[in-house]
């Protein structure tokens, strides 16, 4: 579970463009959030300055990316960017590649020249900088780290080796965020979703090595290869440690894991919000789930004086404690210390990261190279479980001009008035519960490109000749600040995202919505773009997250960010048909031969599209004062409007990587974040003259639009 994740347990991002930050490591590998407040002195270079033009075509959209010999209503996707999905190679380091992508580039090597410029200062010892900078050093230090082989880990390994009770194995269950292992138990000290504003621990099941349960479950062709390739390489990386049968446990391996599986719950339950809040007092939790000793598991965590927490899977908890109580504690550590090696791989010699890359991407995401080490380097220093807050500082100086994030403002504010103007408008929603709409949407709070406080990292130390003791000592760093916020406030001021990452994402428990100043940028935001391409751009991004605190999960939290019912049960109900109907036309897509879309498990984000299309829609009618957009390029307002949607999600994939996301991944692939969004539109249907006959034609009664 990354911090980001833990921080947004309760949040829905825009996109998530890989299952990990270097394409290389385990899908449930697991770190711990940091801190916040210091500053980073910066190389002499000012903020980017805004461009004469438009960065993309002549109003902000490249139309050269058209297919002109596909009809719109038959597939928009494709005739909006159909000759660069005809043309475009992915690079073998990907395992997709869209308009996230060149953003992430871009900022990579945005980030790679901070650093850079930060080590030919010298910086001094202690300083942000220097850490910044050996941090980073001592990752590119290829050489060192192949003299060093496996042998950074031979501690942790021979302390694994010494479980041999059931109460050791408790105690390694509890240490295994700190020591980097693995445990079918996880936990994060986060908002209490009853009171948003203290922190509650949360109590969770996992510890599965591959990408979701199906993968273990399921005999398709595809999940039995990987799981006969998971078998074979869980048996590599046992040997880099010349552990022996290797082969045995290997097989132990996967049937462990797949008896755990059995007991995870679907991944459309995993995020009904009214099923993993189960809040308990300790000593009532302790009698319930006696089976396995709660004291030695949170002592040996280092957490102490628990009064509550939060069960997420409550019937998944006995069946995983009778697993733990009955299969072999051989076949646990044997679990541990494979996931301790892979899990430290990239972190270590070049042959121990193959083998990891090997799998987790090449097997899984159908990625044959690995990207280069610099770029990796940048995603792991500059990550917010690294020291992404400390570059975000210099990155916002150099390249976020103050004129943008005031634009942003008055976006948003412009969305708000739309979403108000929906509300006042539906007939399907009662006056009670719109006045709880009202509020909820007047409390929404925006946070634009970074935060008003950084991060504390002074009692960190960063050497530049030990890469394993530097993520070691940065996992304890993030750690001991987790779990020490148990008994404190929570802080509305924190950020989720460092502000060079390239996504936005909406926070429930304390009703705000976040936009970095990384996806401030062409195709989203261009400042002297058309006014109808920002709006179908990050206007709909605004309305996307906006319309999360209104999907079927985010609606289940009030103004303050307190989970509770605040509909009637007729409004409700009048919701859940709309949603439904929804969740039935994603249904029925199907990407890949024999894999569709989990209409339930994408549900959220599809509303957030339709919602967030739609509220940008009305916003930018409301911009034009009730005159007539121009011409441009022979192309009216409305046309440009969803043009500049579609361009948003350009993107390709490797058939393996959209096999995986099908299964892991909320957000539905970017082809019907275009079609599955456009078709539920009147006014893309007069823009475009679909008609009946095409494909993607829906009689007007079957469209579904809700906000």
């Amino acid at each position: 579970m990354s911090s980001s994740y833990k921080f947004l347990v309760a949040a829905a991002c825009v996109f998530l463009a890989t299952c990990n930050s270097e394409e290389s490591a385990p899908v449930n590998s697991a770190v711990t959030p940091e801190p916040a407040t210091e500053t980073v002195s910066t190389a002499s270079e000012s903020a980017t300055m805004v461009a004469a033009g438009p960065e993309l075509g002549t109003f902000g959209i490249d139309l050269s990316h058209q297919d002109p010999g596909v009809r719109p209503g038959d597939d928009f996707f494709h005739y909006t960017n159909g000759k660069w999905l005809d043309t475009f190679e992915l690079p073998a380091s990907r395992s997709n590649y869209g308009s996230f992508t060149v953003l992430s580039d871009r900022s990579d090597q945005r980030v790679r020249t901070i650093i850079n410029d930060l080590s030919s200062m010298e910086p001094a010892a202690g300083s942000v900088e220097q850490k910044i900078s050996d941090y980073y050093l001592s990752y590119m230090d290829v050489e060192t780290l192949n003299e060093l082989g496996i042998s950074p880990l031979q501690q942790g390994l021979s302390a694994l080796n010494e479980i041999d009770t059931r109460e050791e194995l408790i105690a390694g269950f509890g240490r295994a965020q700190l020591d980097n292992t693995a445990s079918v138990f996880g936990f994060y000290v986060g908002a209490d979703r009853s009171d948003p504003d203290r922190h509650q621990l949360n109590l969770s099941i996992g510890g599965l090595g591959l990408p979701d349960r199906d993968y273990y479950l399921e005999d398709t062709e595809e999940f039995l290869s990987v799981r006969e390739e998971y078998v074979a390489h869980i048996t590599r990386i046992l040997d880099f440690a010349s552990i022996e049968d290797s082969a045995d446990k290997a097989q132990a391996i996967l049937a462990l894991e797949t008896q755990v599986a059995e007991h995870t719950w679907p991944r459309s339950q995993r995020r009904n919000r009214d099923l993993t809040y189960n809040p308990m007092t300790y000593e009532g939790f302790k009698a319930e789930y006696a089976g396995l000793d709660w004291d030695a598991y949170f002592t040996a965590a280092g957490i102490a004086d628990i009064t509550d927490l939060n069960v997420f899977y409550p019937s998944a908890m006995s069946p995983i404690i009778d697993l733990v109580n009955t299969l072999p504690v051989e076949d646990w550590r044997s679990y541990m210390t494979y996931r301790f090696i892979v899990d430290s791989a990239n972190v270590l010699s070049e042959e121990l990261d193959q083998e990891a890359f090997h799998f987790y991407s090449t097997v899984l995401n159908g990625v044959p190279e690995q990207r280069e080490r610099w770029e990796r380097g940048v995603m792991r220093v500059g990550s917010l479980a690294g020291l992404g807050e400390a570059l975000g500082q210099v990155y916002v100086e150099r390249h976020f001009p103050e004129s943008a994030k005031q634009q942003m403002e008055e976006l948003v504010e412009n969305l708000r008035a739309a979403l108000r103007q929906s509300i006042e408008q539906n007939d399907w929603m009662g006056a009670a519960t719109k006045a709880e709409a009202y509020r909820k949407l007047e409390s929404f709070r925006p946070k634009i490109a970074y935060p008003d406080k950084w991060k504390d990292f002074s009692s960190l130390e960063m050497r530049r000749d030990d890469l394993f003791g530097n993520v070691q000592r940065l996992r304890e760093f993030n750690y001991a600040d987790e779990v020490s916020r148990l008994g404190k406030p929570t802080d509305r001021d924190e950020w989720g995202m460092t502000p060079q990452t390239v996504n936005a994402y909406y926070n429930s428990s304390f009703n705000e919505i976040v936009f970095p100043a990384g996806i401030l940028q062409p195709p989203f935001f261009d400042p002297a773009a058309d006014l109808a391409v920002n709006y179908g751009g990050i206007g709909a991004v605004i309305g996307h997250e906006m319309g999360h605190g209104f999907d079927d999960q985010g609606s289940k939290s009030d103004w303050a960010g307190v989970q509770r019912n605040w509909w009637t049960d007729e409004d409700r109900a009048s919701f859940e048909e709309q949603a439904s109907a929804l969740a039935e036309q994603y249904g029925g897509f199907q990407p890949v031969p024999g894999y569709f879309i989990d209409g339930r498990f994408t549900l959220g984000e599809n509303i957030g599209d339709v919602g967030g299309l739609s509220l940008a829609y009305r916003a930018y009618r409301m911009a034009l004062n009730g005159e007539e957009a121009p011409i441009i390029d022979g192309l009216t307002g409305d046309q440009r409007f969803f043009l500049a949607w579609a361009q948003v999600w350009q993107r390709k994939y490797r058939q393996d990587a959209l096999i995986q996301r099908l299964t892991t991944d909320p957000h539905s692939p970017s082809e019907f974040r275009v079609n599955g969004v456009v078709r539920n539109f009147d006014e893309w249907y007069e823009a475009f003259d679909v008609q009946p006959e095409d494909a993607l034609y829906l009689p007007p009664e079957e469209r579904v639009r809700i906000w």
